[in-house]
């Protein structure tokens, strides 16, 4: 997921539908200054890694985000700063012993 989100393009994507709601791959490209065929291809891979899904309505696709994708990127980012933050606060700990 980090690195499908490391492109700016695929997060502008995923901002889009999170704050536009579901739309085609055509409304995407009115608002984001990129091509169809390289949209399809960023929504693919996001869809891989699974933050966005899609749904067919005749013959178009209709992208949204995918909130379980969300959960599971957000409680690994909060263990990794959960477990970032004891290391710092166990590093404060021991340097103020050390200065006793």
């Amino acid at each position: 997921m980090l690195d499908a989100l490391g492109d700016p393009t695929r997060r502008v994507i995923l901002e889009t539908l999170r704050t536009g709601g579901p739309c085609s791959v055509g409304v995407l490209a009115e608002r984001v200054p990129v091509s169809r065929p390289a949209i399809s291809q960023h929504l693919k891979v996001l869809g891989a890694v699974g933050l966005v899904r899609h749904e067919s309505r005749g013959t178009r696709n209709i992208y949204r985000v995918h909130q379980s994708g969300l959960d599971e990127l957000r409680n690994w980012l909060d263990r990794f700063w959960g477990d970032a933050l004891d290391a710092y606060a166990d590093h404060v700990r021991r340097t103020e012993e050390e200065r006793k």
